[in-house]
């Protein structure tokens, strides 16, 4: 059996270059194994609703659903900098391109 090479267009950060960022100033992508994909506001419906547009996005990109563990919300409402943080807890592979790359292998 021949095993084949599959190769992979990413960043810096180890992300695929097409991967669909998310859109608001102090949303991010972090590093770490599963990695928090971070979408903060001052307005809990409005994160929540970025994440869950991201995560449409990505999902139609990868053509498969995204490996998702955990979802965490994180708050901070003290006076003059209420906020709120959801992140999303994904899998580094999926965040890579690495389902996209497979298929490509493979379908040639």
């Amino acid at each position: 059996m021949m095993d084949k090479t599959v190769e992979l267009d990413l960043d810096d950060a180890g992300l695929a270059m097409d991967l669909p960022r998310p859109e608001g100033p102090a949303d991010e992508v972090q590093q770490v194994p599963y990695r928090p994909v971070q979408f903060r506001d001052d307005d809990l419906p409005t994160a929540l609703e970025r994440s869950a547009a991201w995560l449409r996005r990505a999902q139609q990109w990868l053509g498969e659903p995204l490996d998702v563990i955990a979802v965490h919300l994180d708050y901070d409402d003290r006076t003059g900098s209420p906020y709120y943080e959801v992140k999303l807890l994904c899998n580094e592979e999926d965040l890579a391109g690495a389902p996209l790359a497979i298929r490509r292998v493979t379908d040639s």
